[in-house]
Parts: C-alpha cells; sequence; structure tokens
C-alpha cells in the first residue's frame, strides 16, 4: 500500500508562494531588465505529442552530475537505483529498467552518437554507462515506446539518447583554435575532476576535438556521516572527434568520432549493490569502454533528401579476478557446494561488442492540403558476447526497416510509424546445455504506433498515441529454450494535453505546460523471474514559466502505479515502480551575468504489499546553485559554479536504492574559455 506523501502539501505551498514572488517582482522597482536571456532551466517540448525532455549544455553544465544517471534523474519518470557512482548504478524509466539484480534490461535503450550501450543483463552489475557527463552537450530521454521505432524494437520504459561535443560549438565556425578548462570540486568525498577541451578549425571546412577528462571520488558519507557503502573511483575519459564538409554547397559531411572510459577498481564487492560484502567476495575489476563512430551525410538543396549513415562499434569489457578468502561463504559447510558458481562469476571475464549501421532519409513534402515529414531508414546490427558465468556468449545479428511520418494539415499533425525487425541468435561455438540443445534461433517481429496531435492555434494542443513494441529472445537466455521463441510484448497508450502562451501576466512572460497520462501493458514477460504480466499507468507533468524580470519557475511531477502477476496467476504491487516525485525549481536571472536558484525534489513514502518490512520514508531535498558568468573584462570567457546538493543533510535512502543517498554536497566549478 502507498501511504500519502509530502507532494500535496509541497504543491500546495508552490502555489501559494508562486503568486507571492510575481507581486514580489511587479512591486519592484519599474526598470525593467531587457538585456537578460529569458529561460527558464528547461524548454518543455509542447510541440510534440511525445513525451520526450531535452537536457541542453548549460543544464549540463549547471547541474554538476558525476555520473550520466544523476543527470537525467531531474526528468520526470526517470529513477535511479543508486546513480551517484558509474558502477552499480541502474537507470528506472516509467517502472522498468533497473533491478536489485541486473543493473539494466532490454526496456531501456542507451545510444551514444547512435551507438547502442549499456544493456546487458549482468548479474549484480550496473548499467555499464561507465561514460562520463563532461563529455556531451546533449541529453534527449524520451519516455514510453510512441517515438521510438527509428531508433531500436522494445523500448518500454523509454530511450536516452547523447550526443558528444563538437569543435564548432567551440570555435563557432571560425578558423583558429579554441579551448576550455574546467576544474570540479566537491566536499562528499573530496571528488576532483579536470576537463580539458581543444578544439582546432584549420579551415571552414574542416574541424578536430581532443578532450579529456578525469574525474576522481573518494567514498561518501550519508546525512549520518557514516559511509553510504559505494566505492570510491577513478575514471579517466578520452574524445577525439572530427568533421570534414566538402561538395560545393558544403551538402556533404563526414565525422569521425572516438571515446575511450576506463576504470580500474581494487578490492572491492564483486557485487556492485551492494552496501558490504556479500557471498561472492571481493575482487579486482578492470573495465574499458570503447566507441568508434562514422557518420556520413548528405543535405542538399532538396525537401526530398536528407541522408545520413551511421556506422558504430561500441566494444565494452568487464574483467575481474577473485581474492581468495573474501567470500563470507568459505570455511563454512556449505562453501563446497557455492565455491564453483561463486569463483564463477567472480572471475568472469565480460566483453560485448556491438557493430550497426543505420541509413536514414527525410524527406520533406507535400501531397494536396498535406505535409509530409518522412523518415524512412534500415539498420543492420552485430552484437557479440564472449562466453562467462552467469552471461552465455554468442551473436545476435539482426536487420530492421523503419518509416515514421509526421503528417500535419492545419493544427492536426498524424504520425505513423512502422518497424519491422528481424534476428538470428547463435550460440559461440555450438555450446548448449541439457535443458536447451538448439544452438541456433530464428525471430522477427512488426512493430508501430499512431500519435495524433492537434494545436488549436491559441497555445493549447492536445494529443494521444497508442504504440506496440516486441522485446526479441536475447542472449542471456539461451539456457532457457522457452525464452528463446517468446518475444516480450507491450503496449502503450498516451493521452495528455498542453500549452504554450507568453504576455500572460505580464509583458515578456511565458508558460509551457505538459501534462501526459500513460498506461503501459507487458505480457509473456521473460525479463523478470516469476512474472507473466506487468501494468504501469501514471501522469508526468513539466511547467516551465519565466517572466521579463528574470524570475523563472520549473516544475515537474510523476504520479505511478504498478501491479504485476506472476506466472501461477496471483497478482501483486510491481515491485520497481518508482515513487511519486515533485521537483520544483525557482530561480533569478539577476543580471546576465548572476543566475540564482533553489531546488527542491520531494518523493513518497513506499510500502511493498508484498514485503511490507521494505519500505523507504517520504523525504523532501533541498539543493542550491548559482552561476556567475562575466561578460566583459579579463574574466570574459570565465565561469564559476557553485551548488549545494541536500542541503539540510537529510538521512534517507531513496526507493529502489540499494543504499543511501549522500549527504550534504557542496560543489565548486571554475572554468574557462579561450
Amino acid at each position: 500500500m502507498r501511504r500519502p506523501s509530502p507532494i500535496a502539501a509541497l504543491m500546495c505551498g508552490a502555489a501559494f508562494a508562486f503568486p507571492t514572488a510575481v507581486l514580489a517582482q511587479d512591486a519592484a522597482a519599474p526598470v525593467v531588465l531587457d538585456s537578460i536571456t529569458l529561460h527558464s532551466k528547461r524548454d518543455v517540448a509542447t510541440d510534440t505529442a511525445t513525451p520526450v525532455t531535452a537536457i541542453d549544455q548549460r543544464e549540463i553544465d549547471d547541474r554538476q552530475a558525476g555520473t550520466i544517471a544523476e543527470l537525467i534523474d531531474s526528468v520526470p519518470g526517470v529513477t535511479l537505483m543508486n546513480g551517484n557512482t558509474p558502477g552499480g548504478s541502474g537507470i528506472n524509466i516509467r517502472g522498468f529498467g533497473a533491478t536489485g539484480t541486473y543493473g539494466t534490461d532490454q526496456m531501456v535503450l542507451i545510444q551514444v552518437d547512435g551507438a547502442t550501450q549499456g544493456s546487458e543483463e549482468l548479474y549484480r552489475i550496473g548499467t555499464q554507462l561507465y561514460t562520463d557527463p563532461a563529455l556531451y552537450k546533449e541529453v534527449e530521454v524520451q519516455r514510453g515506446t510512441v517515438g521510438s521505432f527509428e531508433y531500436g524494437s522494445g523500448v518500454v520504459g523509454g530511450l536516452v539518447r547523447l550526443r558528444t561535443k563538437d569543435a564548432s560549438d567551440f570555435t563557432g565556425g571560425r578558423i583558429g583554435w579554441a579551448g576550455r578548462q574546467t576544474f570540479e570540486f566537491t566536499t562528499n568525498g573530496d571528488g576532483i575532476t579536470s576537463s580539458s577541451i581543444l578544439a582546432w578549425q584549420p579551415t571552414e571546412d574542416l574541424e578536430f576535438l581532443a578532450q579529456y577528462v578525469r574525474r576522481k571520488q573518494d567514498a561518501q558519507d550519508d546525512g549520518a556521516g557514516d559511509p553510504i557503502g559505494a566505492e570510491p573511483f577513478d575514471l579517466p575519459s578520452v574524445l577525439v572527434k572530427g568533421k570534414y564538409s566538402f561538395g560545393a554547397a558544403r551538402d556533404h559531411s563526414v565525422t569521425l568520432s572516438w571515446n575511450d572510459t576506463k576504470m580500474a577498481e581494487r578490492d572491492v564487492p564483486y557485487d556492485q549493490f551492494a552496501v558490504s560484502d556479500s557471498t561472492f567476495g571481493r575482487v579486482d575489476r578492470d573495465i574499458d569502454t570503447r566507441t568508434a563512430i562514422l557518420e556520413y551525410e548528405y543535405d542538399p538543396d532538396n525537401p526530398l533528401i536528407h541522408v545520413t549513415a551511421n556506422l558504430s562499434h561500441a566494444d565494452q569489457q568487464i574483467d575481474s579476478s577473485y581474492i581468495p578468502g573474501s567470500s563470507s561463504m568459505e570455511g563454512t559447510p556449505a562453501w563446497p557446494m557455492f565455491a564453483g558458481s561463486v569463483r564463477g562469476l567472480a572471475d568472469a571475464d565480460h566483453r560485448y561488442k556491438t557493430t550497426k549501421l543505420t541509413v536514414k532519409n527525410t524527406a520533406a513534402f507535400r501531397t494536396g492540403a498535406f505535409s509530409h515529414d518522412l523518415r524512412t531508414g534500415f539498420e543492420v546490427v552485430r552484437k557479440t558476447r564472449a562466453e562467462a558465468s552467469s552471461a552465455p556468449g554468442g551473436t545476435d545479428r539482426r536487420w530492421a526497416v523503419f518509416a515514421v511520418d509526421d503528417i500535419t494539415a492545419g493544427g492536426l499533425t498524424v504520425s505513423p510509424a512502422l518497424r519491422y525487425e528481424s534476428q538470428d541468435l547463435t550460440r559461440d561455438g555450438g555450446a548448449n546445455t541439457a535443458s536447451n540443445p538448439q544452438t541456433d534461433f530464428d525471430n522477427d517481429a512488426v512493430m508501430g504506433g499512431l500519435s495524433l496531435r492537434y494545436a488549436f492555434g491559441n497555445g493549447f494542443a492536445v494529443f494521444g498515441s497508442a504504440a506496440y513494441t516486441e522485446n526479441l529472445p536475447i542472449l542471456d537466455d539461451f539456457n532457457n529454450a522457452p525464452y528463446m521463441k517468446q518475444p516480450q510484448k507491450a503496449r502503450t497508450w498516451e493521452l495528455g494535453a498542453s500549452y504554450d502562451g507568453r504576455d500572460l501576466l505580464g509583458g515578456g512572460d511565458r508558460l509551457a505546460l505538459k501534462a501526459n497520462l500513460f498506461q503501459t501493458d507487458v505480457w509473456d514477460v521473460t525479463s523478470y523471474s516469476g512474472i507473466g504480466e506487468v501494468e504501469m499507468k501514471g501522469l508526468e507533468v513539466e511547467t516551465a514559466y519565466s517572466m521579463a524580470s528574470g524570475l523563472y519557475v520549473d516544475l515537474n511531477a510523476t504520479w505511478t502505479e504498478g501491479d504485476a502477476r506472476a506466472t501461477a496467476g496471483a497478482s501483486e504491487y510491481w515491485d520497481y515502480a518508482p515513487a511519486d516525485r515533485l521537483r520544483l525549481t525557482l530561480g533569478q536571472h539577476v543580471t546576465d551575468e548572476l543566475d540564482l536558484s533553489w531546488e527542491a525534489v520531494a518523493a513518497a513514502r513506499m510500502d511493498r504489499v508484498n514485503a511490507p518490512t521494505e519500505e523507504a520514508a517520504g523525504h523532501t531535498i533541498h539543493n542550491l546553485r548559482a552561476t556567475y558568468r562575466p561578460q566583459t573584462g579579463v574574466l570574459e570567457g570565465a565561469e564559476l559554479r557553485v551548488g549545494i546538493e541536500n542541503v539540510f543533510d537529510k538521512d534517507y535512502r531513496p526507493w529502489l536504492a540499494t543504499r543511501k543517498a549522500p549527504g550534504r554536497n557542496i560543489k565548486l566549478t571554475l572554468a574557462k574559455s579561450f
């Protein structure tokens, strides 16, 4: 059962505080600061039926996140299982993704510049998204299935797309050199980060970028001053990227990028989710994540042609070696029985490589009164994984074709989407088990959806969508013969409304609002043991309001309910349904140079019906941020940023997390562009 949460009280408080703040601004000096750049922390995507949130470079810098998980935690519908370390973190979107056993599943898709990453079900290891947030200039989170068909299949929880920085982001497209140096310090865990960027544009057609990031963090404490159990980490990352534009109209371009992140852990628990040593013992672990991407783009002065061809190769290696004597089972009568499985897991060397080619064309044209934005393409994928304990090795070959068309007539937009995907799974070396002697499986599926949006012309719009997708069998299930011919199926319904208006309470203000109801049904479940069906439903709200005086208010909230039906037929509350949560930000652009903001995050108390002793108390956390960007003088191009997270040092464990959250953490960032 769910108990009352602090969300309603916080919303009521915000409702009374908001008009007061507005009146206070109106009562201030009559000088209007017209030079201030008007915006909230984040735009609300009111122009689409897709539930999507984009985090741009300005917000990435402002949030001072230490991991990708921490960065997207601010998106409605996203819940972290831990999140403050690269290892042992999990991403849950709309109740799907991370569990306490695995850091991810196939229902949350993560892409870096088009390359698929961090999606292997490795026992007691996190999402495997070891990359650094400083490498990226934009993160886009799509929730649910609608909008996912041109990127992949089986997207039920959502899609996370990350875009790395480009040299022209720093050179501004001008010939010459540019760069940026950033240092960040954190008090909880004595963290220190250095990011060095060098951009060179020798001609208008050629650009190069090199970036090196080194992020270190010691053990962190919770609000009570006790260690939270997360291991220290030292994470160096490298990004090298080049782009060449050519053709008479510079309508061709080729981009080549390579990024590499390494992490070495010594004498750490094998179980990355555990807060103490477990039966699996301790290991020395080495991690290397490498991604290479070659992209060709052709964008002539022809609305029917805009071709992109993206060839990516993602290679991740996780090697671990068991430290003898570290398991609590050793020396017990049961050790001989479990020694093989414990040592097998702890000594496992995991390596998986995904090579993918995606070719897509975007065509804009009209048929009578209808305008079309048609995206068509095909995709070829080859994933290989080495055989390891609890992770069967083999090859997953797929090909797919897709088409998505945004058809607009007046205020109406209809967006049909279709994807066909075919798969061939082969077990490595013909390996088999007694339960599944077959070593080759073929599957295919037709998936698709339809969304409709109607804009009334006065800022209001309504929308709805329906989408169906399938998770084709995965390499992990080779030892389970029935699962190899049983795709997991899901259907999602969405219904919502949005508003985008200006000059409401005063000249120059803007309000953007979007509310989205959803229901997701998953059946023929293969991702969770003993579960046959899962149903999730909820409401997501995003709001942004800004005034000409520089005041801004951002609010997003999520309410969800989840039920599961066991294969035996009994129904229960879905264990991985997230807590209800509300996030409110009140800020002020004092000048073009100075931005101040306060953020409150409230989460409901949660109890599990089937395990009432497992619960998380409701909590409200406060964060403060200040950014100073001098526009003139010797400090032009410099940035000073101060953040205080968990201001009141609250001691709490977030729902779904396996360890407590960090206590008060003061962050200082010094950056200079040159």
